[in-house]
């Protein structure tokens, strides 16, 4: 009984608790992800942020027995620790990143991953309304805002698709970018196949979802498109 009382002192409880705490937070960060199916879920967000809570409790509990032996000589800073998790969970967060032709995903996740760490750190170190505050806002943002943002920033923009059918030559989805650069088109996707329905044997289908600035660069755009050399046939869909 004696062994029991002394194992189960403060301390442990206190990191038990924050443990907990911190699975807590991050698996609620998690089920958002999700439930949209993003490349990181539930369990990614939880364990990073037990994984966070345990280095900065590593920090704060691990060396005590180590520094009250030797006070004359050791110099320890627990926040040394929590600068390597804050910068090594940077590598997680890039394997969510998806780059598909010109296109990006997975940078709102790779950043939920980031702030998870944050708030796991935050709990190991015993600041929990923090904690709690910035889950709560994380959740805002990622479930709220995202329909805010296609509301008032989207509202007058709507995401087309165009089609190029092309010869598979090695400066053809370049000049067909730079094109829609020049135009100040913003390249949301970038599909290719092989194009079956035009009886052409060797050419390419090049499928974008793209966002014009206005009807009048739409029509500017695909005109230029048409006047390539290696492009056979443009349209919208």
């Amino acid at each position: 009984m004696e062994y029991f009382n002394a194992f189960i002192n403060n301390d442990t409880v206190t990191i038990i608790l924050r443990l907990i705490f911190a699975a807590t937070l991050g698996g609620v960060v998690g089920v958002e992800r999700e439930y949209n199916r993003h490349p990181a879920g539930f369990r990614t967000h939880l364990l990073v942020c037990v994984g966070a809570c345990l280095i900065m409790l590593l920090a704060m509990f691990g060396f005590q027995d180590f520094m009250e032996q030797n006070k004359e000589f050791v110099n320890f800073d627990p926040s040394r620790l929590a600068a390597y998790v804050v910068s090594g969970i940077g590598f997680l967060g890039a394997g969510t990143i998806i780059v598909q032709g010109v296109s990006v995903r997975g940078l709102t996740t790779a950043a939920s991953i980031w702030v998870v760490a944050g708030i796991g750190l935050s709990i190991g170190v015993g600041m929990y309304l923090a904690g709690i505050f910035t889950t709560g806002i994380v959740i805002l943002s990622l479930i709220f805002l995202n329909k805010v943002e296609d509301t008032f920033f989207k509202k007058n923009k709507r995401i087309e698709a165009v089609v190029i059918h092309a010869e598979p030559q090695d400066t053809t989805l370049l000049s067909i970018i730079n094109i829609l650069e020049e135009n100040r088109v913003t390249v949301k996707k970038v599909m290719v196949e092989r194009d079956h329905s035009s009886g052409v044997d060797n050419l390419l289908r090049y499928q974008l979802k793209v966002l014009y600035p206005n009807k009048s660069v739409k029509l500017t755009t695909i005109d230029k498109l048409y006047q390539l050399q290696q492009v056979h046939k443009v349209y919208s869909l």
